[in-house]
């Protein structure tokens, strides 16, 4: 079995990004750059998969500029057999990864994909969702456990009341929580091999996709600072600055 896990590069988590002057985005400049840590929890289950000798074969996918192929070389060192960068400079939004996702599946013909749930830099939590729509796959997002067995997916997902648990018929696409698991520690030795490890390197245009923009940016703010809170006497007062200045009831 063939699993396609997607990774993506990202500003890192520790990082506390700076808005541009004028608006029109996010500072990268000089700023840590990581792989984003959903996507690492999809390598984790991946590579597990693997491990348990239930898949045969581990294909890391990114797509961007030409230094994803840093964070492809971090999928790897964490186990993933190969990569596969699909390079792009221009501004690849969810419906153009999934689409990208999508001609790739048809290509490598996986039996399951795993994606991080979201990116921490736009938290869109879309890619996953419209890949399934686009392969006419079953999907299951949020995952918490995942069973494979007799050509079945078996999810824990997390919903607002509580969990559910799916079947999936394979192929079908999954993604991850952050409860899936805990991603293990690269060390130097798999780092080294992953150096050795193939990496394949595509345009949108190899694979016939059109990655235009389909949404603009009109302006990037950051939030408002928060005020500081007040202090009341008693719960009478407090009430009625509920009612008169906040106005919640």
């Amino acid at each position: 079995m063939k699993i396609l896990v997607t990774v993506k590069r990202v500003v890192d988590y520790n990082v506390k990004v700076r808005v541009k002057s004028d608006g029109s985005g996010v500072d990268i400049a000089n700023v840590k750059m990581s792989m984003n840590p959903f996507d690492e929890i999809a390598v984790e289950e991946a590579v597990r998969l693997r491990e348990a000798g239930i898949a045969t074969e581990v294909v890391a996918v990114s797509c961007g500029v030409t230094q994803c192929q840093e964070t492809l070389r971090t999928a790897m060192a964490i186990g993933a057999d190969r990569g596969i960068l699909v390079e792009s400079a221009d501004e690849l939004q969810p419906l153009a990864v999934a689409k990208i996702l999508k001609a790739l599946v048809d290509k490598e013909q996986p039996q399951l994909v795993i994606l991080g749930k979201q990116a921490i830099d736009d938290d869109s939590n879309q890619t996953g969702q419209m890949l399934a729509a686009l392969t006419g796959l079953p999907q299951a997002t949020f995952a918490s456990k995942v069973v494979v067995a007799d050509g079945k997916a078996t999810v824990a997902r997390e919903v607002d009341g509580g969990s559910e648990t799916l079947s999936l018929k394979l192929p079908a696409v999954i993604t991850t929580d952050l409860r899936l698991n805990e991603p293990r520690y690269v060390t130097l030795p798999n780092i080294m091999k992953a150096k050795k490890k193939p990496l394949e390197t595509l345009k949108p245009a190899d694979l016939g996709v059109d990655v235009a923009p389909r949404l603009k940016t009109l302006k990037v703010a950051e939030p408002p600072k928060r005020s500081a809170g007040v202090m009341v006497p008693d719960v009478k007062t407090l009430v009625e600055k509920l009612k008169t200045e906040a106005k919640v009831l």
